[in-house]
This record gives C-alpha cells, structure tokens and sequence, in this order.
C-alpha cells in the first residue's frame, strides 16, 4: 500500500466507526469510508477499503449486496457493510 494510504488499522475503524454512526441493521457503502478518509479523492482507496472489510468479516461485518449476505472475495460490483447482529 502506497506511503499515502491510511494504515489498514485505520480502515478498519472508519468502517466500524461509520457503521455505529448509522445504527443497528443499516448499512454503508465502501466509498462512504474512502470518503470519510479522502474527500473528493476517494477512488484510489476504494480497495483498501474492501480489503480492511474483508478483515473484519470473520467477526463483525457482513458484506452484502442487494441485501443478501455475499462473500467479499467472489463479489463483483456494488456491496455494502453492515454490523453483525450482535
């Protein structure tokens, strides 16, 4: 990962922080936490931010799309996070 890039660690919290901001059962999509980072310049961490996601699927995200549960590493396309039930 470039010098410029926020640390995985810290994707990992935005992603976290993002997804307790918007509350129990909703979801976020991956530009909303390469945004929180990066403003306008959002596209260059749009797969660091899927790769921290894929991080914290074993625990306490699941990734979606078109609200059924997918797995990170097959998915093309749009997905969102959201919090494991908990």
């Amino acid at each position: 990962m470039p010098a410029d890039f926020p640390e995985p660690a810290r994707l990992r919290a935005v992603i976290l922080e993002l997804l307790d901001r918007r509350g129990a059962g909703k979801t976020i999509c991956p530009s909303d936490a390469a945004r929180a980072l990066a403003g306008k310049n959002f596209r260059p961490l749009m797969d660091p931010v899927r790769a921290a996601a894929a991080e914290l699927v074993a625990g306490e995200i699941e990734v979606t799309q078109r609200g059924e549960v997918v797995d990170i590493a097959r998915v093309r396309g749009p997905i969102r996070f959201r919090r494991r039930d908990r």
